[in-house]
């Protein structure tokens, strides 16, 4: 078996009566068809190669911006793409590698998201063309030290207006793309009504420090930062408008909870390829592993688990694009793609044995990387408690 395997998960990767099997790509238009298959195969000619090597040393490829830029993969509902598409990219980028798309995630569904739904029209103007083209890079700075899930009735940051300035501080911890954003989103409180409200703050603003988080299992290419604010100041323009509590923020965190319910399925379809590419290369006994019932048995069933999750996704989708969708619905998306990637992974990580645990093999990156997506854009208890409340009528957490 070669270290990285790629010709082998090149091959799993060509057309098979498995990939997809309800043909839910059918659903896109064949122009975007067209799209999502240009994209794939940019995925997998520039970024896969250089995947391995980064996450092992824990870096960022900075190579790729421009690769990525040249996708167009950020705002697409708002380009006219539909959010079917938008899905399908943010899966095939996560089948390649997950921190990439995270990077990606964190600055399109979030930071520039907020931008554009929350800023003024300036702050559009100035903002969102160096957003857009992956020259400057966003980071959205809510979550803190001690409060994660509870965010929104416990935030310690703080902003304190004087004049045409506020004087912002406190801690945010997890913060992805942060020690490299250009722009950081950042939440605080305000301490005249208290409410939650958003700022811009830039790379290099006195009293803003960055400090990347060390000795990560998962995600390791993510850039995650704690940052540290001691009386950070910045002028009243650089307030998002539009955010004036915290469910301003809620709208936002819907929609990205959904992108990240897409990544479960990404993961899957990544932990199916390589099960499956090791599977018919692997011999034991004479033959192929994939020839033994209890091998095909754990495919068969990453399979239905990646199947069902997209049908869930693919109809969130839709709902989007009806603008009917409830947060309840993202929530669902977000915990039941979880437990099922977590599963899938799994088993995906046993069918290679020895050589799951080893990063040389791709395997061990995917598990360890499912690990994170089970717990951020709201954890999987989170967001079954969400869903608890909007059957029921009854909060277990408030």
């Amino acid at each position: 078996m070669s270290l990285q395997s790629n010709t082998a998960i090149a091959d799993a990767r060509r057309p098979r009566p498995s990939d997809d099997f309800l043909d839910y790509r059918g659903l896109l238009t064949p122009v975007e068809q067209n799209r999502l298959a240009d994209a794939t195969a940019t995925f997998d000619r520039e970024v896969r190669p250089v995947i391995g090597s980064h996450w092992d040393a824990a870096t960022f490829p900075f190579e790729l911006l421009p690769t990525l830029a040249g996708l167009d993969l950020i705002g697409i509902p708002d380009a006219g793409g539909s959010h079917l598409l938008r899905g399908f990219l943010h899966l095939e980028l996560s089948r390649v590698d997950m921190s990439i798309s995270t990077f990606l995630g964190v600055h399109s569904e979030l930071v520039t998201a907020a931008i554009d739904r929350l800023g003024s029209d300036e702050q559009r103007e100035r903002l969102l063309p160096g957003l857009h083209d992956l020259s400057r890079i966003g980071a959205f700075a809510l979550t803190e030290p001690d409060h994660g899930s509870d965010i929104s009735r416990s935030m310690k940051t703080t902003a304190t207006r004087h004049g045409d300035t506020w004087s912002i501080t406190g801690a945010k911890r997890w913060i992805g793309n942060g020690t490299m954003a250009d722009h950081i989103i950042l939440w605080a409180r305000d301490t005249a009504d208290g409410e939650i409200k958003a700022f811009i703050v830039d790379r290099g603003t006195p009293g803003l420090r960055t400090e990347k988080i060390e000795n990560k299992i998962s995600l390791r290419i993510v850039q995650n930062a704690d940052i540290l604010l001691h009386d950070v100041r910045v002028d009243e323009s650089s307030r998002l408008p539009g955010a004036n509590s915290f469910r301003d923020a809620s709208a936002l965190l819907t929609d990205s909870r959904v992108w990240v319910a897409w990544q479960t399925v990404g993961l899957q379809f990544a932990a199916y390829d390589h099960a499956l590419a090791y599977a018919l290369e692997r011999q034991q006994f004479g033959k192929p592993i994939a020839s033994f019932q209890l091998v095909q048995e754990k495919l068969v069933r990453i399979l239905e688990n990646t199947t069902a999750s997209l049908g869930t996704m693919v109809r969130i989708a839709q709902l989007q694009q009806q603008g009917t969708l409830r947060s309840e619905h993202a929530a669902m998306a977000k915990a039941s793609g979880s437990a099922r990637m977590r599963e899938s992974v799994a088993m995906a990580r046993g069918i290679l044995g020895g050589n799951g645990i080893s990063t040389d093999f791709g395997m061990a990156r995917i598990f360890a990387d499912a690990e994170a997506v089970y717990s951020y854009e709201g954890s999987y208890e989170i967001n079954t408690l969400l869903v608890g409340r909007a059957i029921t009528g009854i909060s277990a957490f408030e």
